[in-house]
């Protein structure tokens, strides 16, 4: 990212000021738009949860993950990790037989003053919104998924080609940078995308985790692909995950990924959001001789920090509670023509307007 040029210490004149104030307002209204949790409120709640929870996407695309195989060397304990998990859950039988996979489940989510327990989400604001998704999947690389939520409809997609995210206070956008795989589908429902994800994965050892001894590997985001999601306004310093994979059984029973974003106005010092997610994953079953995880929990805890934040940083949390009712393969009628992005997405390009851009806080 470029950095921003110093201030000018000659006296400013009245076109000067003008053109000022008038990036000010600019900036002033994109941050409105994209980051709605320096503006937060109780009635903006769901605005917030639908941003960050809705639909996430994965640290690394597939594509990258499948063409590193042969140029990067794989430690033998991440291969026996993902061997042991192709083994438990089933999925290598269906490699090369799976053409698309369709799902549908409820969610329940909410701001929270502390995580919540049992998965349900305690509530800071009095307000737990429940709703429902739907999620098309083709290979390779092909997904969509709509999701409502207290009468608000989110959309995402992929056709392979370009990824791009619905919401009703942004419209229709594509996202930046290489095609990632939805995050809700590595929660343990796309076994054969996690597979392949997690195959040129680091091995960093040994953790327990919610009374699972677990194995730890570790993707990171290049920063090539960072520097493609940032804009002269917003720079991705990093994006992480971390996969826990049980020793006892080898399924993926957590999922937890970090990122950071720089931001900075004109002539103010630079704010930085930290997000981190974690995903309880649980609950597998049978589909097809498949196992298929119908459960979990997701906590977020978000940090503002920066040098003008005389208050300290600031820290809001918030969970998701979500459920699989139905999973399926290989449906019938599903054709590429269910993932051609709109319209709008297909005609403007990526830069022709930063209301256009993602958002931070859609990693």
């Amino acid at each position: 990212m470029s950095r921003l040029a110093p201030l000018s210490e000659e006296p400013l004149t009245e076109e000067d000021s003008k053109k000022l104030s008038k990036r000010r307002h600019i900036w002033k209204n994109w941050v409105k738009t994209h980051f709605p949790l320096f503006f937060y409120n109780k009635r903006s709640d769901l605005k917030i949860l639908l941003s960050v929870l809705g639909c996430p996407l994965f640290p690394v695309s597939l594509l990258s993950s499948k063409s590193s195989v042969h140029d990067h060397e794989v430690s033998s304990s991440a291969q026996y990790i993902i061997q042991h998990f192709r083994a438990a859950t089933g999925c290598k039988k269906l490699e090369g037989t799976v053409k698309n996979i369709f799902a549908t489940g409820k969610v329940s989510m909410a701001m929270v003053e502390e995580p919540g327990s049992g998965g349900s989400p305690v509530s800071a604001s009095g307000a737990t919104h429940k709703g429902c998704f739907v999620i098309w999947e083709m290979v390779p690389n092909r997904w969509l998924i709509e999701l409502v939520v207290g009468g608000h409809k989110v959309l995402a997609g992929s056709d392979g080609k370009l990824a791009w995210r619905y919401t009703p206070w942004l419209g229709s956008h594509a996202a930046k940078g290489a095609i990632r795989p939805l995050r809700r589908a590595l929660q343990g429902l796309d076994p054969m995308s996690i597979s392949q994800a997690f195959s040129v994965a680091q091995y960093m050892g040994e953790k327990e985790i919610a009374g699972i001894n677990c194995f730890v590997l570790k993707l990171s985001a290049d920063q090539h692909d960072l520097a493609d999601r940032g804009d002269s306004t917003a720079e991705m310093i990093k994006h992480v995950t971390f996969g826990y994979f049980s020793q006892r059984n080898g399924l993926l029973v957590f999922l937890e990924d970090s990122y950071l974003t720089r931001i900075q106005s004109p002539g103010t010092h630079p704010l930085y959001w930290e997000t981190t997610m974690g995903s309880k994953i649980e609950d597998y079953r049978s589909v097809d001789g498949v196992m298929i995880a119908h459960s979990g929990q997701t906590n977020v805890i978000i940090t503002r920090f920066g040098d003008n934040l005389k208050s300290g940083p600031s820290i809001i949390r918030m969970e998701e509670a979500w459920s699989i009712d139905d999973l399926a393969f290989n449906v019938l009628g599903l054709s590429m023509d269910c993932f051609i992005p709109p319209q709008e997405v297909r005609t403007s390009p990526i830069e022709e307007s930063p209301d256009r851009q993602y958002s931070p806080l859609d990693h």
